[in-house]
């Protein structure tokens, strides 16, 4: 197990938002809900995403930008267009609006959404909508843009590290490994066949991976450290190990014999690619699981916690955990299970 696999593992669009649409200008769609991570890209067309406390961002055909949340965002056919924004949540474009749903999500058919009229109604899940502005499709289809969005929950504090690592908006031209995905993407949304959501689902978290790929790799960029040091023979072998075993009883010299290098030797690539000692990041790395065990498995002990993540004495865990979360372990569970 890599740390990126490891990282995004919670990442997932199972049961989120997902949409299409054909737009014709001017539009405004306003995407409310805050998402922790709304990968959109287009199809055809062009438009701009507008974060909260941003600058706007072009998005080009083909062209993909995540948007990091709380921050709501929204996406124009031109900065300062005349049209009113609709609301987009959990849904958006009922079919009073010209719009069809698939589960959590939406696709306009290309009626006419009010054209500036005020609009609302009940979706087939009882959720209501509201909004005015315009969307739909010419009847030739000129100056049309199709959207595609999805909106990915992020569970748990192993899936924050990743959050960490991004800024509020990161784009990813076209041309790159996500372009056969898009493809798929199309052609999924034409049709409507059972399993489609499932299909959606893993299209969409293919498409999320690809991108945070392109991005951490971009020529200039800026990765995390744990993302550079993946590629170096051997701390990116130890961080596979530590990965992979997170509970076994790691040393220095034990990590060093597995890598095939001396300690002195790993304890300093390591350190100097990852910027902390390989234990100091062993233990961060226990931690963060520790605290997702503390909140998924609600019956174990601080005890049965602590020998998961390789702790036999469970007041050596506790104060460890105190130590990188600033809390204990019960009160950790405790802040975060009450309502």
């Amino acid at each position: 197990m890599d740390a990126f696999s490891d990282l995004i593992r919670g990442v997932r669009a199972h049961g989120s938002l997902f949409g299409s649409s054909t737009l014709s200008p001017p539009w405004a769609l306003h995407f409310v809900d805050g998402a922790p991570l709304t990968l959109c890209t287009v199809l055809t067309g062009s438009g701009w995403i507008v974060p909260e406390h941003c600058p706007p961002e072009p998005l080009r055909a083909r062209e993909t930008i995540v948007v990091r949340g709380p921050g709501t965002f929204t996406f124009v056919d031109e900065v300062g267009t005349r049209a009113e924004p609709i609301a987009c949540g959990e849904h958006c474009a009922t079919p009073e609006q010209g719009g069809t749903r698939h589960r959590r999500g939406w696709h306009d058919d290309g009626g006419d959404a009010g054209g500036g009229n005020d609009r609302s109604g009940n979706d087939s899940d009882g959720n209501e909508s509201s909004g005015n502005g315009s969307s739909g499709k010419d009847s030739d289809g000129e100056g049309a843009t199709t959207l595609i969005v999805g909106a990915y929950p992020v569970r748990g504090e192993i899936s924050r590290r990743l959050l960490d690592a991004l800024p509020i908006v990161l784009r990813v031209d076209a041309g790159g490994t996500a372009d056969p995905v898009l493809d798929h993407l199309a052609a999924e949304v034409a049709v409507d066949t059972p399993g489609q959501q499932v299909v959606l689902d893993r299209l969409l978290d293919w498409m999320l991976v690809c991108t945070l790929r392109e991005w951490f790799d971009r020529p200039g960029g800026e990765p995390p450290a744990w993302w550079a040091a993946q590629r170096d023979p051997v701390v990116g072998h130890a961080l596979r190990l530590l990965h992979a075993e997170p509970a076994a009883p790691w040393t220095v010299a034990a990590l060093a014999e597995r890598t095939g290098v001396s300690r002195s030797t790993l304890a300093k690539r390591f350190a100097d690619l990852v910027g902390e000692p390989p234990l100091t990041y062993l233990t961060r790395w226990r931690m963060t699981l520790a605290a997702d065990l503390l909140v998924e498995r609600e019956a174990a002990t601080v005890a049965d916690i602590a020998r998961t993540v390789g702790y036999s004495d469970p007041f050596g865990f506790s104060a460890a955990f105190k130590r990188v979360r600033g809390v204990n372990p019960s009160d950790f569970r405790r802040t975060v299970t009450t309502p």
